[in-house]
C-alpha cells in the first residue's frame, strides 16, 4: 500500500490542507513528520510522528521508513537525494518532482547557495509560497496518485 510521508517542519499550511484532502478521498495514508507537536485533522489514515530535536532527526526516520510506490514531501535537498536513490518518489511542496536526473543539480545549487549566503553575496531564500505553487503541489501530488494508487 502506497504511504505519503511529510517532512513536515518547514511545509507550508496549505500544502498540509492539500494532502489533508486528497487523503480524505483516496484513503492513501499520510504521515507527517516534525520535531514539534502538530495537529492533524481526526481521520484514521492521517497521523504526525514528533521526533527528538536534533539535526535530521526527522529526515532520518522518513528515509528509514519510507518504502517503493511511496511519496516523500519535502524541501531538503539531500533528504531528497537519500529517497530518490532508494527509488522511492520526492516532490517538494512547490510540485516540482525531483528525479536521478536533476538531484545532482539541485544538491550543487544548494551548496552554491549556502555558501554564497555565509559570505553575505546574496541573502533570503525562494519567493513567496502563494496561490501558484499551492496549485502545482496539488496538480504534481494528483498526477502521483493517478499513476501510484488504485483507488
Amino acid at each position: 500500500m502506497t504511504h505519503i510521508w511529510v517532512d513536515a517542519d518547514a511545509c507550508p499550511v496549505a500544502v498540509k490542507e492539500v494532502l489533508y484532502k486528497a487523503s480524505e478521498r483516496t484513503k492513501i495514508p499520510v504521515t507527517l513528520v516534525a520535531n514539534q507537536s502538530l495537529s492533524v485533522p481526526p481521520y484514521p489514515q492521517i497521523n504526525s510522528i514528533q521526533v527528538e530535536k536534533g539535526f535530521d532527526v526527522a529526515d532520518n526516520l522518513i528515509a528509514a521508513r519510507c518504502e517503493l510506490g511511496d511519496l516523500v514531501i519535502t524541501q531538503d535537498i539531500p533528504l531528497a537525494a537519500e529517497i530518490v536513490a532508494k527509488g522511492v518518489t520526492a516532490i517538494n511542496p512547490r510540485g516540482e518532482t525531483y528525479t536521478e536526473a536533476n538531484i545532482r543539480q539541485r544538491l550543487a545549487m544548494r551548496d552554491l547557495m549556502e555558501e554564497l549566503r555565509s559570505t553575505q553575496q546574496i541573502s533570503g531564500g525562494p519567493p513567496p509560497f502563494g496561490p501558484k505553487e499551492k496549485q502545482k503541489f496539488a496538480n504534481s501530488l494528483d498526477r502521483w496518485i493517478a499513476k501510484n494508487h488504485n483507488t
